[in-house]
């Protein structure tokens, strides 16, 4: 009976101790894993993450270039244009795109050349001329390059306008803008309007993803996509959020897209048994020394009580652990391995 009592009595004083130790330590860990990834942020952000990139752009980039191909030119205003027609040498001439995009052939009226490719401009140009020539068989050749413009924006060197002539794919953008910068993510956004078919002067923006990892590092040619003028090249800075405490994946996360807090937890692969579920806080880069707390019930999220956060660059979120949970574990535990003896002789 002596001995029950003495158990319980040193169960209760582990209990209280690593109670206090919870509440006492809880502030001091927090501070200490901010620090770790406060420190890890400034590694990231030192000059050398994006050089590997760099060095690939200057080693590799001249082997996934293409040569200029007039097959992905989209022809332009004041580009000079010589066109023939086989085995017609009366309708062959030259002509300049008009700064609203027309070209003006014999037989022919007005051509809106702007914006279509050589092999487009060519097909129209043998279907006006249908009525006239049997068969028509047209060649299209750039005489001479407008000087068209296209934006490289976001984490490059020399983000600016560049004024480029012939046909220039993304490398050749990236670097005539000088190559990455040290905060430059691994995906680059090529955006670019574009005409409808269907509706008369409707256009829309298109986007196209690149992965720059794919391109550069692995190698792969098919991603150095054609650019044309007017085209906008944009490279993001990365972006990334750290998730650590009572979770089964503590770590760092590329925040890539739109990633709320729910998402960042099932990422981390979910709380673990010692989770706090009420006690879960996000410190937010505020640009100054003091970070911004939120703090939040996990359930409560859940349940659509309380708003599901989303993640911003640089967030580390911090889950709690429970003094109460990790005594009633560890106490599981030790009894599985046979370290406690419930009413026998001892420990």
């Amino acid at each position: 009976m002596k001995n029950d009592l003495f158990q319980s009595f040193i169960f209760f004083l582990i209990f209280i101790l690593l109670l206090l130790t919870s509440c006492a330590g809880s502030g001091t860990q927090h501070d200490a894993i901010i620090s770790k990834y406060d420190a890890q942020m400034k590694d990231e952000a030192a000059p050398g993450k994006s050089e590997r990139l760099n060095t690939e752009l200057a080693q590799k980039g001249q082997d996934l270039k293409k040569a200029y191909s007039s097959a992905d030119y989209k022809i332009g205003p004041e580009d000079l244009l010589e066109i023939d027609v086989f085995q017609v040498p009366e309708l062959k001439t030259t002509a300049r795109v008009s700064a609203k995009g027309y070209i003006k052939l014999p037989l022919t009226d007005s051509i809106e050349a702007s914006g279509l490719s050589v092999a487009e401009l060519e097909s129209l140009i043998a279907k006006r001329l249908e009525k006239y020539v049997t068969e028509p068989v047209v060649g299209v050749f750039v005489k001479d390059y407008r000087s068209q413009q296209i934006s490289v924006l976001g984490a490059v060197k020399d983000p600016k306008v560049y004024y480029a002539t012939g046909q220039r794919y993304l490398l050749d953008m990236l670097s005539m803008a000088g190559g990455l910068s040290p905060d430059a993510g691994s995906i680059c956004i090529v955006q670019r309007v574009t005409r409808s078919n269907t509706v008369e002067n409707e256009t829309s923006t298109e986007k196209i993803v690149v992965d720059l990892n794919k391109l550069l590092l692995d190698g792969n040619a098919d991603l150095n996509i054609p650019v044309h003028g007017g085209d906008v090249v944009q490279v993001p800075k990365s972006g990334i959020f750290f998730v650590d405490g009572a979770v089964n994946g503590a770590g760092e996360y590329n925040l890539k897209n739109k990633i709320t807090f729910t998402q960042a937890i099932s990422m981390a692969k979910g709380l673990n048994e010692s989770a706090s579920k009420s006690d879960i806080r996000i410190f937010r880069d505020t640009g100054k020394s003091e970070k911004e707390i939120i703090t939040l019930d996990y359930d409560s999220v859940l349940s659509g009580q309380e708003k599901d956060v989303e993640i911003k660059d640089k967030d580390i979120i911090i889950v709690s652990s429970s003094a109460i949970k990790r005594f009633f574990s560890k106490l599981t535990a030790g009894i599985g391995m046979g370290m406690f003896n419930i009413g026998g002789a001892g420990f």
